[in-house]
């Protein structure tokens, strides 16, 4: 009811110039007619046949109104259907307004393509450069191991991060189509965690970081791939702000939440009021600042992962104490986005 009265009233709004003009010309013929005499019964008559003609006719005008409101309603609600029609008009106003809508989605379809085809050409140029740059960074990695140094130590270690950033890289640019690349099955968590542990073991020892890992002798409806990767990221965060030779890592699963594993660290811990925003894109935190090096994509990337394969992500940190890195495996409703 009050949106039929918010149109009534903007209808009367509209064509209150002719509803004037209208009471005005009926003010006129009724003085006139009262100034030559003319017998008030044929006055009242001629006033009542015109009033019920143009109440009439404005009645069916507003219900003309109030119809094409409601197509252009549901016009709007199908703007991204390719072929919607419009509806008739002899207007030639509103013909002309059709044919300007038509042309500026025929433009903004144009545009649209092209941006496309131009991200799809941008994501598989640095798609083939990631693949191909893997490939120098082998070869690095074999003329640095060929001779033991320090120099060479400390080069490889640059390499490998080097190699990490690069993977990350790899993954943002698949993630927009990670539906296309989901595998799920009942995967053996201990093998995942020391997957991703044994990629990490050399930068354990150089910084002399102690690991607590017991078998978690259990199997989780996952992807592998992927959830592999965020654990790989939240282990590298882990290592960064880890205190070298003191440092201490653990993982284990959480004895109140099920099926929920947590990774934790007695590191420098995350301010407060950081808390909140460490999963935005770009959003490196004080620490981050602090640390230079950080680019803010890592734990977006994780919390972006772990929502398309329907697991769960929760960080708990105090500053100077550590931080708790929970992810929730308990699959529920796989995402199609």
């Amino acid at each position: 009811m009050n949106e039929f009265l918010r149109i009534f009233f903007s209808y009367l709004k509209q064509n209150v110039v002719a509803i004037l003009m209208g009471i005005t010309s009926l003010c006129i013929f009724l003085t006139v007619f009262y100034l030559y005499s003319i017998p008030t019964e044929v006055v009242g008559y001629a006033a009542v046949l015109c009033t019920i003609a143009a109440l009439t006719a404005e009645t069916f005008k507003f219900i003309s109104f109030y119809r094409r409101h409601r197509e252009l309603i549901k016009l709007k609600n199908h703007i991204m259907s390719i072929n919607f029609e419009f509806f008739n008009t002899t207007n030639v106003i509103e013909q002309d307004y059709q044919e300007l809508i038509k042309e500026i989605e025929k433009s903004r379809t144009y545009i649209i393509n092209e941006k496309n085809k131009s991200y799809w050409d941008m994501i598989d140029y640095y798609t083939i450069w990631a693949h191909q740059i893997k490939t120098p960074i082998a070869a690095m990695r074999l003329i640095l191991q060929s001779e033991k140094s320090e120099t060479n130590s400390e080069l490889l270690e640059q390499l490998f991060k080097t190699e990490q950033y690069v993977e990350m890289a790899l993954q943002y640019l698949r993630l927009k189509n990670i539906s296309n690349d989901l595998a799920f099955k009942k995967c053996s968590l201990d093998h995942i965690v020391k997957h991703a542990v044994k990629k990490y073991s050399k930068t354990f020892i150089r910084r002399k970081i102690t690991l607590n890992y017991a078998a978690l002798n259990i199997h989780v409806l996952t992807d592998e791939k992927w959830l592999t990767f965020v654990l790989e990221q939240i282990l590298s965060n882990a290592l960064k702000y880890t205190t070298e030779s003191s440092g201490c890592i653990s993982i284990y699963m959480d004895k109140i939440l099920p099926c929920t594993l947590v990774i934790e660290d007695n590191g420098i811990g995350i301010k407060q009021e950081d808390l909140p925003r460490v999963f935005e894109k770009g959003f490196t935190g004080y620490n981050g600042r602090i640390d230079k090096k950080s680019t803010g994509i890592g734990l977006f990337l994780c919390k972006e992962i772990l929502t398309k394969i329907s697991h769960t992500i929760k960080i708990e940190s105090e500053e100077e104490k550590g931080t708790k890195v929970k992810i929730g495996l308990d699959v529920k409703n796989i995402s199609s986005e």
